[in-house]
């Protein structure tokens, strides 16, 4: 008799034309497309309860996400049924069917079977995000704009600097964030700077013919001169990161002071001026679980309520 197994699956996505992460009547969505092409592979009905996948973190319209993980329960049958006339591993097999009818905007980096006690979204232990953003005095790069804000101003990287740091530990973030239905919005953030990445040269000087062919024009690697926000919390709420950048870049440009930021951390509460940034300058880098013996009492752990 077959068994269901569980399996993690490891991606990432433009979320550019995405209307977010959640599965929505007709609408785009990463779920929407990743269901259905599980759905032609396993030869499913596309609402089949048993494609739904349980991500992460869920990412808002436009988006990205360079690593996302999520974990699917299968029959095992229906994953021996993908290797047809392949010599691989069943899970191998649906990596492959997956790649081949996924759309480019998604990527798929691995399929595995998740070890026990696996839980794509109460598991982890971190999440890390990205802002970047273009300001003044640096070179725009056209190429860059789907996952890039361009800021007209000059940006004050200590004020933002001296306001991220006031975001570090358990907070109650309500002033830059909005609860699920029975949440809240307490967070624990672990980490969070920001940083300009230095002009650094694709080709190193050196004494090699092509070294001396680019020696009066040195070529920049693509994210030189970029500012970038890193923020790594044990979870986020709703437009948390992105409302968090918005009070930043308004303390960096001047139009918002430092103590201004502090009281909005000290008092919970959502008003307009700390409404988020636009999406394409943000992106899931990373998401961090704890080593296989303690998935299950993380994942117990971290669906209570949190509390200050």
């Amino acid at each position: 008799m077959g068994g269901v197994i569980r399996l993690r699956i490891d991606f990432g996505y433009d979320g550019g034309a995405f209307y977010g992460w959640a599965k929505q009547p007709a609408l785009r969505t990463v779920q929407g497309e990743f269901e259905a092409a599980l759905a032609k592979i396993l030869r499913l009905p596309a609402d089949d309860p048993r494609l739904r996948l349980t991500v992460a973190g869920r990412t808002d319209t436009g988006v990205h996400a360079l690593h996302q993980v999520c974990h699917l329960d299968v029959d095992d049958a229906a994953i021996a049924a993908c290797v047809g006339h392949m010599d691989v591993e069943p899970v191998e097999a649906l990596r492959r069917r997956l790649t081949r009818v996924l759309p480019s905007d998604i990527a798929l980096h691995r399929v595995s079977v998740a070890p026990e006690g696996f839980d794509a979204r109460f598991s982890a232990l971190e999440r890390t995000y990205v802002y970047r953003v273009c300001d003044a005095g640096t070179l725009r790069d056209p190429r860059m704009r789907g996952f890039v804000l361009r800021v007209d101003d000059a940006l004050d990287v200590d004020a933002m600097n001296e306001a991220a740091a006031m975001t570090i530990g358990l907070h109650d973030f309500g002033s830059f964030a909005t609860p699920n239905p029975g949440g809240t919005t307490i967070r624990e953030v672990k980490y969070a700077h920001w940083d300009r990445v230095p002009v650094r040269p694709l080709v190193a000087a050196g004494p090699d013919a092509v070294s001396d062919a680019v020696a009066h024009y040195v070529t920049p690697t693509a994210e030189s001169g970029l500012l970038c926000f890193t923020i790594v919390a044990d979870a986020f709420a709703r437009n948390m990161v992105r409302s968090l950048v918005g009070a930043c870049l308004r303390v960096g440009t001047g139009r918002r002071d430092v103590a201004w930021f502090r009281g909005k951390m000290a008092e919970p509460k959502r008003e307009g001026e700390s409404g988020p940034c636009p999406p394409q300058g943000l992106t899931l880098e990373h998401v961090a679980y704890p080593p296989d013996d303690r998935l299950a009492a993380r994942a117990e752990a971290i669906r209570a309520v949190r509390t200050l």
